[in-house]
């Protein structure tokens, strides 16, 4: 599904204008990346949570030239599903 699809199927499902759903989105979105930029986890009852996650500073090795790289540390976006979800993803019935 893509962005245009699932704006669509938002707005019937709401009973919004397409342009009301683009709206309430692009401001979800948004307020989203503000907390994620203030290292805040989302956590979204009966879905799961998103946080933000440090990856530490690691030496990385070029398999065909072996030479050694330092690979700065940097921060992840990451997604935990609510056991449910996993449940129902694991049995195929999504």
């Amino acid at each position: 599904m893509n962005n245009k699809e699932f704006i669509a199927e938002m707005s019937d499902r709401m009973g919004y204008s397409v342009g009301d759903t683009q709206r309430l989105v692009n401001t979800l979105i948004d307020a989203m990346s503000d907390a994620f930029q203030e290292d805040n986890a989302i956590a979204i009852p009966n879905f799961g949570v998103f946080e933000t996650k440090k990856k530490m500073e690691r030496i990385m090795v070029n398999p065909s030239t072996g030479q050694r790289m330092l690979v700065p540390p940097k921060l992840v976006l990451t997604f935990k599903p609510n056991a449910a979800w996993k449940e129902k993803l694991k049995g195929g019935r999504a």
